[in-house]
C-alpha cells in the first residue's frame, strides 16, 4: 500500500499504471469504520487498483466546530486500510486541495441540493460537489463508490457526472447497519452511551413507516413518525420525509411505478443522525 499526500505524485502513479487497468475510488473523510470498509471490499473485488482518500472537506461543513470536533484517526485508517488490501491512500491536507482559497464552487444539481439535507446544511452539496468533481479529475477512476446511508449525496453525485460528463461510474452501496440496527457512521463513536443506547431507534422507527406505508397515506405515516419522536425522551427528530427516489421531492400520494424512500434525520443530543430505507 502506498500512500501519497500531493497531486502530482499520485497523478504520477495513476499514470503509470497500465491503460487497461480498471481504478476503484472510495472517497472518505476518514475515522474508518466497518462501512467504509464494506465499500473498499467490493471496490477490490471489482477493481484492479483501489484507491482510498482521506481528506476532511472543509467546505462542507456548515457548522465550523462539527469540522473542529472531526476526528482524526489517520494512524488507525491507515492499519485498517492495509488489511483490506487497499492499494493507493490519498491523504492531501486543504491546501494541496484548494490552494489558498478554500471556498466551494456554485453548482445546479436541478433542485436535488435544495431538498432535506440541503435545507438544514447551507451549501453542503457545493462542497460535496467541489470535492469529489476535484478528486475525479486527480484520481480518474472507472468506478467510485458511495453509500447509500448518504442517499441524497449519492443522487446528487450521480447528476454531477451527468452534468460535466464525467467517465466514471457511480457504485451504490447498500447500508452497513450495527448489530441494532443502527446506521453505521463516523459520529457514532460520539454517542453519550445513554444515546447510543437510544439510536436503534431510528431504524425501528423506519421498519415501521414502511410497513405503514402500504396501508396508510403519505401524511399519516408522517404524523406517526412525528409523535413517535415527541415521545421519545432522548431524541430529537429534524425531519422525516417521504421522497421521490430521482428528484427526491417531497410527495403527498404514492403514485403507481414509482419509487420512494423514507428519510430521516435525529439529534441524539448534540449528535445528528441520518438515515433512510427504500419503500
Amino acid at each position: 500500500m502506498i500512500v501519497y499526500s500531493e497531486i502530482t505524485a499520485i497523478k504520477k502513479k495513476i499514470k503509470s499504471l497500465k491503460k487497461d487497468l480498471s481504478i476503484g475510488l472510495v472517497p472518505t473523510m476518514g475515522a474508518l469504520h466497518q462501512g467504509h470498509l464494506s465499500l473498499i471490499k467490493q471496490a477490490v473485488l471489482e477493481n484492479d487498483v483501489v484507491v482510498v482518500s482521506v481528506f476532511v472537506n472543509p467546505t462542507q461543513f456548515d457548522k465550523k466546530e462539527d469540522l473542529d470536533n472531526y476526528p482524526n484517526t489517520l494512524e488507525n485508517d491507515l492499519s485498517l486500510l492495509e488489511s483490506v488490501n487497499c492499494d493507493i491512500v490519498f491523504t492531501p491536507n486543504p491546501k494541496e486541495i484548494y490552494g489558498n482559497n478554500i471556498i466551494s464552487e456554485n453548482f445546479d444539481f436541478d433542485g436535488l441540493e435544495f431538498q432535506m439535507e440541503g435545507k438544514f446544511r447551507k451549501g453542503h452539496f457545493n462542497g460535496v460537489g467541489t470535492i469529489v468533481k476535484r478528486l475525479f479529475e486527480i484520481i480518474t477512476p472507472t468506478n467510485a463508490y458511495f453509500g447509500e446511508k448518504d442517499f441524497q449525496q449519492l443522487q446528487i453525485i450521480k447528476k454531477l457526472v451527468e452534468k460535466f460528463n464525467l467517465q466514471v461510474n457511480i457504485i451504490p452501496c447498500e447500508i452497513f447497519r450495527e448489530s441494532d440496527g443502527l446506521a453505521m457512521s463516523s459520529r457514532n463513536v460520539r454517542l453519550t452511551e445513554k444515546h447510543r443506547l437510544a439510536a436503534p431507534f431510528i431504524y425501528k422507527t423506519l421498519l415501521n413507516a414502511k410497513e405503514l406505508f402500504g396501508t396508510k397515506n403519505v401524511e399519516e405515516v408522517i404524523k406517526w413518525v412525528e409523535n413517535e419522536f415527541k415521545n421519545h425522551p432522548l431524541l430529537e427528530l429534524e425531519y422525516f420525509e417521504i421522497a421521490d427516489e430521482k428528484t427526491l421531492n417531497p410527495i403527498k400520494k404514492v403514485i403507481s411505478g414509482q419509487k420512494y424512500r423514507a428519510f430521516i434525520a435525529v439529534f441524539a443530543g448534540e449528535i445528528r443522525l441520518i438515515d433512510n430505507i427504500s419503500l
